[in-house]
């Protein structure tokens, strides 16, 4: 038997657990992955997607070399290349391009198919190279960016409580949250607060694996969380269970908000949410009398137009109850607004030769399609995969259908995307390369190394950036930067919840808990807004455009919910051997009254859709979906699923607050399939 490494990294995928894992490398060869043992939010536990990563890692359309586009767009037809001549193509149709049109006609499209600040989102070495070319900015904007841009507003900072200390609450609300298909690690924390006694209240629309192992589940209709939270509140103030003394000391704009609370009576929320009175009463009446009190909201119930205002209601639930000062209470939805890493070193913005505008990355159809002054006439997409994964998918792919456009792909699989390229560079996985993380469901920092060299000749998203910075010329020093020198200076940190992190630490221990104080309660004192207080102002209810459109609604009666699958995570292992064997439309669920009324049954051919597309699916009927919800899953390949997935339904509309994508606020209707 040969020698045997173990070698810690981190998983790359767009989920709030940010694993830890160990790579079992044997004469040069990965032949085992697990969780990390050591880690005290992996411990030793992966999900059962990332299990057969080393599996993907060899699957038979893994891209291992440059390809050059020999078909028409869309088909997917390409023909093997030398790195050589794809850099110095890419190289000569970026500088024309730039040289006619001006930098801002490149678009640097990232998307969190790894979450790597080094080969991934926002912070790898292009996003240096693209700012030396004076490219448009790309906006984030597909994730969490409503959800963010509200609790910025009211806390002043993304940040919550730290999802470990969920086992120290006496009352949890996985609000619009399912831990164990997206994120299960969190659920251990759960499991500890129910054993000391707590009770666990799901609210979703669908009662998904979380929701059926809770205490209880309440179905409100999509994007009226909001009103529920404020009629749950209102039960909370005519109890006079608000903690006054919390409210004076911490918070701004009460007296305001209160009255806003006053106007949601439980009838009212009742009539908004679909729920039944009675039970949003004996809600607000449990979370009135149970201190702490912990909300669990991830990011699905901020994808309406309503999303940022939904995310400040729910946060000033406790800071009305003043559950922000004890351990076990607040809300838990990203922990990244406490990660103080030194992004501005990485990122190197000032090294734009003018200011540039920034491009939505959830609006790709009217950035490709309607933008002017000057057009985009190069795309460059990286750790993506927009077809599959953006809203108004018809809009996207006639924007990338355009001959005069020029669209660069780095990838590991064939994509939908990737069909409409003109040259794609292979990408390396995340055991073949370099990179450090944080986790937006914990506090710790990961050091990913790499455990084996890349197969064919996929190169990291890092070195791509450095030979392609050569081949066209450019001369600024920091485009050239090492791996190593990029960790460095990321991690060059002033701030003291960053004491004594460094490079050679993470390399040596695979991961380092932030220094933040021990209990971590980061609103126990104040908050991060200028006035260091919570900010109520503005705070209300703001309902889902689709659902205020009585014409619309009553056009397309049933309101849409494409959730996280249990199968790939966004649009990854969405080609896994087992669903392309499988092939054929995807599945969406009805309620057995709304399927009646539409004279459907289960196991149908169904098409779902609306004026701007529609899906083909397979009807499931259960009792799982409340009535008047249609339950689809996202991530779905279209060219798996019979050319479409659920973004052919979803409208190119921003979110309230961040300018985040409205995927929840769609409206539909389900029929049988023409083919039968």
């Amino acid at each position: 038997m040969g020698s045997e490494l173990k070698v810690l990294g981190a998983c790359p995928l767009d989920c709030p657990d940010g694993c830890s894992w160990v790579v079992t490398v044997r004469d040069g060869e990965a032949v085992g992955l697990r969780g990390n043992p050591d880690h005290p939010y992996t411990r030793g536990a992966l999900c059962t997607k990332v299990n057969r990563w080393l599996e993907r890692a060899s699957q038979d359309d893994r891209i291992l070399y440059p390809m050059r586009r020999v078909g028409a767009k869309g088909e997917g037809r390409f023909e093997r290349i030398s790195w050589e001549e794809a850099l110095a193509e890419i190289a000569e149709r970026l500088d024309g391009i730039v040289r006619e049109y001006g930098g801002e006609a490149v678009w640097p499209y990232w998307g969190t198919g790894t979450l790597g600040y080094l080969q991934g989102l926002e912070g790898f070495s292009g996003r240096r190279f693209f700012n030396v070319l004076g490219a448009s900015a790309h906006g984030v904007t597909i994730c969490s960016a409503a959800g963010t841009a509200g609790l910025e507003t009211s806390l002043g900072s993304a940040g919550g409580m730290d999802p470990e200390d969920l086992a120290h609450a006496k009352l949890i609300l996985l609000w619009g949250t399912n831990p164990l298909t997206s994120g299960h690690h969190v659920w251990k924390f759960v499991q500890a607060a129910r054993k000391a006694g707590a009770r666990i209240v799901a609210i979703d629309p669908v009662r998904t694996r979380t929701a059926q192992q809770a205490d209880e589940h309440l179905a409100p209709l999509p994007g009226t969380d909001a009103a529920l939270a404020l009629g749950l509140l209102n039960v909370i103030v005519g109890l006079g269970a608000q903690d006054e003394a919390f409210l004076t000391r911490h918070t701004a704009g009460w007296e305001a908000f209160r009255e806003e609370i006053a106007a949601f009576p439980p009838a009212r929320a009742a009539e908004i949410t679909g729920l039944d009175e009675a039970r949003i009463t004996a809600l607000g009446k449990l979370i009135a009398r149970t201190r702490p009190t912990a909300i669990r909201a991830t990011q699905g119930l901020q994808r309406n137009a309503g999303g940022g205002s939904t995310l400040r209601v729910l946060a000033g639930i406790p800071a009305v109850t003043g559950d922000w000062a004890r351990r076990g209470g607040g809300v838990a939805y990203s922990t990244s607004g406490h990660v103080k890493l030194n992004k501005a070193a990485l990122y190197r913005d000032d090294l734009r030769p003018a200011p540039v505008r920034t491009l939505s990355m959830t609006r790709l159809g009217e950035g490709l399609l309607d933008v002017q002054d000057p057009p985009v006439k190069a795309l460059f997409v990286m750790a993506a995969n927009p077809v599959a994964s953006t809203p108004a998918q018809g809009r996207v792919r006639r924007g990338l259908e355009r001959d005069d456009l020029f669209t660069v792909v780095m990838e590991q699989f064939p994509t939908d995307t990737v069909d409409y390229a003109d040259i794609v560079l292979p990408a390396t996985m995340q055991h073949e390369h370099a990179d450090l993380h944080e986790g937006y469901g914990h506090l710790y920092l990961t050091w990913n190394a790499p455990a084996v060299e890349p197969p064919g000749e996929c190169l990291p998203t890092t070195e791509t950036f450095r030979r392609l910075a050569r081949a066209m010329g450019l001369d600024e020093p920091a485009l050239y930067d090492s791996d190593e020198r990029l960790a460095e200076r990321l991690l060059a940190s002033d701030h003291p919840w960053m004491t004594g992190i460094t490079l050679d630490r993470l390399r040596k221990e695979g991961f380092v808990r932030m220094a933040v104080p021990d209990p971590f309660v980061p609103y126990k004192d104040g908050f991060e807004t200028p006035s260091g207080r919570f900010e109520f102002a503005g705070t209300r209810y703001t309902p889902p455009v689709e659902v205020a459109d009585a014409e619309r609604a009553k056009r397309y009666p049933l309101a849409l919910v494409s959730a996280a699958s249990h199968e790939f995570l966004n649009t990854t292992f969405g080609n896994n051997p087992e669903l392309r064997r499988r092939g054929g439309p995807l599945t969406v669920r009805l309620h057995p009254g709304d399927a009646a009324a539409r004279g459907l049954a289960a196991g149908q051919k169904v098409r779902v859709g609306n004026d701007r597309g529609a899906f083909e699916a397979v009807l499931d009927v259960t009792d799982q979906v409340r009535p008047g919800v249609a339950a689809t899953s996202k991530g779905h390949w279209a060219k798996f699923s019979g050319g479409a997935n659920a973004n052919a339904v979803v409208a190119e509309r921003d979110t309230d607050m961040g300018g985040g994508p409205v995927f929840h606020d769609t409206r539909v209707e389900v029929s049988a399939s023409p083919a039968g």
